[in-house]
């Protein structure tokens, strides 16, 4: 039998953390159109490998979040993206949601679709070698208007869904309550959000009897939105951020993971240090290890000097190397 629990807590290695390379195809087309590069599925492949074939990446990541169709392709090496990456010790998963799609008691909230064959895909899904997967809601603020108690319900509903679902199958789940950036919200604002999602998640995964020990968190940092004009210090961000964490999120979890959301390189890269900066220095009063989940705070530098180009390669990959040094000293506290 699997055992998801040590799953779950082999994410949280000294240092290291997760790539969240699950772009869907639209996100991934828009992505290369904003650094000049005409996507194809061809591309796409060329992105990932542009990544995965990086050499050393070991060193920094215990995990990588692919989309389906990664799963099922190949690295220059000709070998599956999901095989070369277990073959250097670095977990394989895959996001299983399906998108957003307007909430219907909110039209200007989203909700997550995903969970009418999602058993079926699953199955698949550990198949083609996935060992953890991904589920990402989506979370706006709006003044004091939004989120709404419905949207965020609904939201934690499926999340708590796809949790059990994930469970039964032998995958671990990563749960993703993505509290937007987006917005003119105060961080007193973004944290108050923080906590009211995880509060209402932590309630519907208990009713549904998902198992805490084997589930990771990747949750937003409390953050001033970014049409506020407000530049938060990092040590601002590690307090509210630290506090709403121990306010909601039960000891029981395997671990909490950071999303980028829209930060710069730097910018995420100094908020995580400073969080776990906090946390070690509140070592005892923090129950689960912290590291990074981070996808355009991993590739932009990298992304802006590759351009599609096969002679930027190696550059492009010295820089992502880089970057991920940075960000796995930031796990440190460093």
């Amino acid at each position: 039998m699997t055992d998801l629990v040590a799953i779950a807590r082999s994410f949280f290695a000294h240092g290291k953390g997760i790539l969240a390379a699950d772009e869907s195809v639209h996100t991934a087309t828009t992505r290369l159109a904003s650094y000049g590069i005409s996507a194809s599925a061809e591309m796409r492949r060329q992105y990932r490998d542009l990544f995965f074939g990086a050499e050393g990446i070991e060193q920094y990541l215990s995990g990588v979040i692919l989309f389906p169709e990664t799963l099922l392709e190949k690295g220059s090496d000709k070998k599956l993206f999901s095989r070369s990456l277990a073959a250097r010790g670095i977990v394989p998963g895959v996001k299983v949601d399906l998108g957003t799609e307007p909430f219907p008691s909110s039209p200007d909230e989203l909700i997550t679709q995903g969970l009418f064959d999602l058993p079926e895909r699953l199955a698949a899904y550990k198949k083609q070698g996935a060992i953890f997967t991904k589920w990402r809601a989506v979370i706006r603020i709006d003044g004091d208007q939004l989120p709404s108690a419905q949207a965020l319900h609904e939201n934690a509903k499926r999340l708590a869904s796809y949790a059990k679902e994930s469970q039964i199958a032998g995958l671990v789940p990563i749960l993703e309550p993505d509290v937007l950036l987006e917005g003119n919200h105060s961080r007193t604002r973004a944290r108050a959000v923080v906590e009211e999602t995880l509060e209402m998640l932590f309630s519907v995964l208990d009713e549904q009897s998902v198992d805490r020990a084997s589930i990771i968190l990747k949750t937003a940092m409390a953050l001033s939105g970014e049409s506020s004009g407000k530049k938060d210090a990092p040590e601002e961000v590690a307090e509210d951020t630290i506090a709403a964490l121990l306010k909601c999120v039960p000891r029981q979890i395997a671990g909490v993971v950071f999303l980028s959301g829209g930060q710069t390189p730097n910018q995420a890269t100094d908020n995580l240090s400073a969080i776990c900066r906090l946390s070690r220095a509140q070592e005892g009063t923090i129950p689960w290890p912290l590291t990074f989940s981070y996808s355009r705070a991993l590739q932009e530098e990298a992304l802006t000097i590759w351009k599609g180009e096969e002679e930027n390669v190696v550059d492009a990959r010295a820089a992502f190397l880089a970057r991920l040094s940075k960000v796995s000293s930031a796990v440190s506290g460093t």
